[in-house]
């Protein structure tokens, strides 16, 4: 009875001190087993691992890459316009016992607070460098600008015991009391090459209208040649029968011209015409006499002025190609109805 009673207790404390000498290290942590504040091991591989209890303790620390925001600040580029930069940084803890003889028991909290300070101070010297402007800053040309800032934050960073593995510039923008005069800049610019383009469209379309103009004037000079030539060619030809209808029967032809010109001149209209009808014109209507016209008026007193004047109608067949006999008006006879005075 008394030895089970002294047994089970000692073998409680056995268990005790059995299970507290074991830990366990994962896949995603590195450990350092710590005795009175110094460093006597470091487990970096996954597994069991054991350590002396109550004497020795065991500080894990994340082995995956961490992230870290950095706060935001002013920087001033080449051409001094100010920018307001975000960055963020990708990194890992690369050396768990140089990292804790850096940070001490502050672990993560100091430092990330120690790194982000690297990181601004060569934010700051990268962009404000020489040669560096914000045209270059906010183009695409700024990869190369946070790989410069991650090479330098990395090789301080290493006395921290840790590994800066990317460095990206989150947002970068203009300070708020510069938007509007940067604004202002931006439409002018923009203003200006719509200005260049519109010019630049007005000269081609003044080209192209000058060149449809001068092929208007082109084609139609080569069409009023052409018709000018045709005409020609037409009023030779036409000249030509005239002439040749002209060898063949002077007579004939004119009284053919004489009947065109009867047309042409009375027309299919009322035509009043006041001539002498033993003019020329009427040569055609003689052809059976002269043409008698009535008495306008009486005689007038012997010795005294007179101007007799004649009005009537004549009407006369002319004899030609086509008449069908005196008295009748047939083709090739035309009706002549006029006022002369004598």
């Amino acid at each position: 009875m008394r030895k089970s009673t002294y047994v089970l207790p000692v073998i409680v404390v056995l268990a005790v001190i059995g299970l507290s000498s074991i830990f366990v290290v994962d896949e995603r942590e590195k450990a350092l087993v710590m005795q009175f504040g110094q460093i006597k091991s470091v487990k970096e591989e996954p597994g069991l691992a054991f350590k002396i209890p109550l004497i020795q303790e065991v500080v894990k620390y994340d082995d995956r890459i961490l992230s870290l925001d950095t706060e935001t600040i002013e920087v001033t580029p080449s051409d001094d316009r100010r920018l307001v930069v975000d960055a963020f940084a990708r990194y890992r803890i690369s050396d768990v016992v140089r990292f804790r003889q850096a940070v001490g028991v502050g672990g993560l909290r100091t430092a990330e607070d120690r790194l982000s300070g690297i990181l601004n101070a060569q934010i700051r010297e990268v962009l404000g460098a020489d040669q560096v402007t914000s045209d270059v800053i906010l183009s695409t040309d700024r990869r190369g600008l946070t790989n410069r800032i991650r090479d330098q934050a990395r090789q301080q960073a290493l006395s921290l015991g840790l590994d800066v593995v990317d460095v990206r510039l989150k947002q970068t923008n203009l300070p708020s009391q510069n938007l509007d005069a940067t604004f202002a800049r931006m439409r002018a610019e923009r203003e200006r090459e719509a200005a260049d383009e519109i010019a630049r469209g007005n000269e081609a379309a003044q080209r192209v209208r000058a060149l449809a103009d001068r092929t208007v004037v082109e084609t139609q000079s080569e069409a009023n040649r052409d018709g000018d030539i045709i005409r020609g060619e037409a009023d030779a030809e036409r000249n030509g029968i005239f002439a040749e209808a002209y060898g063949a029967d002077p007579e004939f032809f004119a009284f053919y011209r004489s009947l065109q010109a009867y047309e042409t001149s009375l027309g299919s209209g009322n035509s009043s015409m006041v001539m002498t009808p033993k003019g020329e014109f009427f040569e055609y209507f003689k052809s059976q006499g002269e043409i008698d016209l009535p008495a306008a008026s009486a005689a007038p007193a012997d010795g005294a002025d007179a101007s007799p004047t004649g009005s009537g109608n004549a009407e006369t067949n002319a004899e030609g190609p086509g008449a069908t006999g005196p008295g009748t008006t047939g083709s090739g006879a035309t009706g002549a109805s006029g006022t002369a005075t004598e």
